[in-house]
């Protein structure tokens, strides 16, 4: 077996550099105003699991914003 990398498999700063972009590209889909150049760009380049799970976390982090937004307004 040799040591060399797998051309293949993404270096662990191109795969953080992906995450980010999913991220960045659900945070503009939130918004709604994402271009359509953009999305066509993103669709070639970003793994959809990293998408789907951007998409999750972003959505788990808007509810409980919104949790913790109402809750301080219902005190106050």
């Amino acid at each position: 077996m040799s040591n060399a990398p797998n051309p293949l498999e993404p270096s662990p700063a191109t795969r953080n550099l992906s995450l980010w972009r999913s991220f960045n590209a659900v945070a503009w889909g939130f918004f709604g105003v994402r271009g359509n150049s953009g999305l066509q760009e993103d669709g070639g380049r970003l793994n959809p699991f990293y998408v789907i799970g951007a998409g999750i976390v972003s959505a788990l982090f808007f509810v409980l914003f919104l949790m913790v937004l109402v809750n301080w307004i219902v005190k106050t």
